[in-house]
């Protein structure tokens, strides 16, 4: 490129810049409890953003080594004032990394006017990027690539930017996220080693994907996608607008991620399905000029938010869906006539709950007239009683349509049709279950076999004194290794609860079940409590220590005392600490992903973790049976038959069939999660068609999507998505539908609050 051709790029470069919309650049970020100057401000977004605990390389490092030419441009409105540009051909930008890097970003401009360029790393083509945008003025500080995935050798590797001379090119700074840079403290982490892998069947443990967003909440919804749901924050995936989103469906298939635009800030936000097969995601945290973000991101209150996840769009009405009341970590669970119960939770963000923030009350979607409400909020003592451990209750339906509540210590079975409780024993030893004492909790598979009794099992928690202050409270307090198991009949409770021990202890576990009735229990910290910023020790900003790497298998069928085992388990190298999730797949494995004990994106211990592992079991390798599936949905007792084309005979007694709601997953908590096995109609079986029974009654699967597994010989088929009951919505209560929204207010904690203290905001 000559002088001239040069000068005309500047030239062409500052008239570009003379004609932006002034915008606000901060040095501080605002989220979840700091609000700077300027935050509530509309303005056009910058993405720039430098986690904590990552590397900075802008543009005038001198580690930063350019080819071509490349011409300094100066404004007020870049990222340190300057950027360097360029329109030639093969003009590249190169930087040295660490092996250890698992990620890095490229912010820059964009423009209708701007070109392409390829990102190579060790000169192997990652992606051809267009800086294009639609914007005739240049849009600074966007983020114009990003990977999060890298797998690199040890050893020192070149990231490339090679321009393509098809328009401006411009680079404002490169960010690296290389772990090694940051390590832990020497009280909390164990070394990981991987454990070998043999040639015989076994676990396998396997890394591959990211999630995009931090995986707080997460639900399965197809048997190719799941939806995945963070807070408002600097997550690494970004909307069509430009924005950091902070939800995204993942292919579990291709591995590939979509973000989704959310219009409220889902922070600890619950969820379920209703029996129509919408997902519902309820709750979250307060926003903008005094709580939770900049208005940049143009999110809204989500305390009082239902968000409808319908053909791929997160939809919100706050004027006509909504809750009566604020929550925030509360429990939403699908109760027998296929409508959504919501438990609990506290009027705004916090940490431990308080009787000034409780929110000791249920309603529904839609709401119903319970003893008189008329749609609004009844009250529980239950949820008073457990204070000041009881956010997030663990909760599931029984056969009989009651709910069994778990929070803090203590248990009931609550009639939701009556509002009544009754108390079950507390929880032995002083163990809490329930934020931030988190332990995890299933019901465990219901058959015909015994009457569909139903027998609840909770694993892992704190024996912390949730009256004990704050800063009292260590990242090295121990954690509990227990497991509380109870059948829930009249005799089963007269006997109180049988307790067990897990090989590790574990707070912030999650227990997953498998079609073969084993469970899985993963994730989950050796010490400490949940949340972040909260203990004078904590690790990073981690209230919680000491990861928990290797998981465990449980088996409710053998005998007690030998019901556990973590024999040939993989450990993993990554903590999967607080917000973090896992599942079952419709594929048979289980989907292990996020933790973020942090304000906001970092990198410090414990680092923000977008990876995905796949933990599989021993049937992955085996010769599965193949299903197929001439329906989509099933009635309450009705027969329903699938073809095993590669089964001829059956023979009943090898053979179960599994019904699962995989649950609406976050904070240990697995809503709605449930493993029914149906029973097999004997006089329609033959050859290789096999004939069964839907459930009898919404007791025992409350209506709504489920996925259909065919265990033969104790492998499991891939999971089929069926719809259980007659596909439609839950009952609406025009009356009490219209009484709640007539009595309650939009938004109203926004509306209300005139001004906070630093006790008030959510630091969670």
């Amino acid at each position: 490129m000559n002088t001239r051709s040069c000068r005309s790029l500047f030239l062409f470069y500052c008239c570009l810049l003379l004609s932006i919309i002034p915008c606000i650049l901060t040095a501080e970020s605002a989220w979840n409890g700091h609000t700077p100057p300027g935050s509530s401000t509309r303005a056009p977004f910058n993405s720039y953003y430098v986690p904590p605990g990552a590397k900075e390389y802008h543009c005038t490092s001198p580690l930063i080594q350019y080819k071509g030419v490349w011409e300094y441009v100066y404004s007020s409105r870049f990222i340190r004032n300057v950027v360097r540009a360029t329109r030639q051909k093969q003009a590249t930008a190169t930087l040295r990394i660490s092996g250890d890097c698992t990620g890095f970003e490229w912010f820059g401009n964009c423009a209708q006017y701007y070109g392409s360029a390829k990102m190579s790393v060790d000169q192997k083509l990652l992606s051809v990027v267009d800086t294009g945008c639609n914007s005739t003025t240049p849009r600074p500080g966007q983020r114009l690539f990003a990977t999060y995935s890298l797998n690199l050798t040890a050893g020192y590797h070149t990231v490339t930017i090679e321009s393509l001379g098809d328009g401006i090119i411009d680079l404002n700074g490169l960010v690296l996220t290389c772990p090694s840079q940051t390590s832990s403290p020497s009280i909390s982490l164990p070394t990981p080693h991987q454990q070998p892998r043999s040639d015989t069947p076994g676990w396998t443990l396997t890394q591959k994907g990211s999630t995009g967003v931090n995986a707080m909440q997460l639900a399965v919804i197809s048997e190719t996608e799941a939806i995945v749901i963070d807070k408002v924050e600097h997550n690494s995936l970004t909307t069509e607008n430009g924005t950091p989103a902070w939800a995204s469906l993942y292919n579990l298939k291709t591995h590939d991620v979509t973000p989704l635009n959310m219009q409220s800030n889902s922070f600890c936000a619950g969820g379920s399905f209703l029996s129509n097969g919408t997902l519902i995601n309820v709750g979250g945290n307060p926003v903008v000029s005094d709580h939770t973000s900049a208005a940049d991101f143009g999110d809204v209150d989500g305390l009082q938010s239902i968000r409808l996840f319908e053909n791929g769009i997160m939809n919100e009405y706050h004027n006509a869906v909504r809750m009566a009341s604020s929550r925030w970590y509360s429990t939403t669970v699908r109760v027998g006539d296929g409508s959504a119960l919501i438990m609990g939770g506290s009027k705004k963000g916090g940490w431990i709950n308080n009787a000034t923030t409780n929110n000791p009350t249920i309603e529904f979607y839609p709401p119903k007239n319970i003893q008189g409400s008329n749609g609004l909020p009844v009250r529980s003592s239950f949820l008073v009683d457990t204070l000041n451990s009881n956010l997030f209750p663990i909760a599931f339906v029984l056969p009989d349509g009651t709910i069994f509540v778990a929070a803090n210590n203590d248990a009931m079975i609550y009639d939701w049709k009556t509002n009544t409780e009754r108390r079950l024993p507390s929880i032995p030893n002083g163990v809490r279950v329930t934020y931030p004492m988190a332990g995890t909790g299933l019901l465990l598979p219901l058959s015909s076999d015994n009457g569909y009794t139903p027998e609840v099992l909770l694993c892992g928690g704190s024996t912390v004194d949730d009256k004990k202050p704050g800063y009292e409270i260590s990242s090295q307090d121990p954690a509990s290794d227990q497991c509380s198991r109870m059948v829930l009949n009249d005799e089963g409770i007269k006997a109180g609860w049988s307790v067990e021990h897990m090989p590790e202890a574990r707070l912030m576990p999650d227990a997953v079940l498998l079609p073969t009735g084993q469970i899985v229990v993963v994730n989950g910290a050796g010490s400490g409590i949940s949340g972040y910023s909260n203990v004078p020790d904590p690790v990073g900003m981690s209230n919680a220590a000491n990861p928990v790497l290797t998981p465990s298998v449980y088996d409710p069928t053998a005998p007690a005392g030998s019901r556990f085992s973590s024999e040939g388990m993989p450990m993993s190298n990554i903590p999967r600490m607080y917000h973090s999730i896992a599942t079952l797949t419709p594929n048979g494995d289980i989907m292990i992903a996020g933790s973020n004990p942090n304000l906001d994106r970092s990198e410090i211990a414990y680092g923000t973790e977008y990876r995905v592992e796949w933990l599989s079991p021993p049937y992955m390798q085996s010769g599965r049976p193949r299903m197929e599936v001439h329906k989509t949905s099933i009635g309450f007792g009705e027969a329903f038959c699938v073809e095993l084309p590669e089964l001829e005979n059956i023979q009943l007694d090898e053979i179960r069939v599994a019904l699962m709601d995989l649950g609406f997953v976050t904070h240990a908590v697995h809503s709605n999660s449930r493993l029914v096995y149906l029973d097999v109609v004997r006089e329609g079986t033959s050859g290789s068609t096999l004939c069964f029974k839907g459930p009898p009654h919404g007791g025992v699967y409350p209506p709504g999507p489920g996925f259909l597994y065919i265990v033969y010989k104790g492998t499991p088929s891939e999971g089929v998505k069926i719809m259980v009951g007659d596909g439609n919505g839950p009952p609406v209560d025009h009356g009490a539908l219209e009484n709640m929204l007539k009595s309650t207010q939009v938004d109203q904690y926004e509306k209300s609050k005139t001004g906070t203290t630093k006790d008030d905001e959510g630091s969670e």
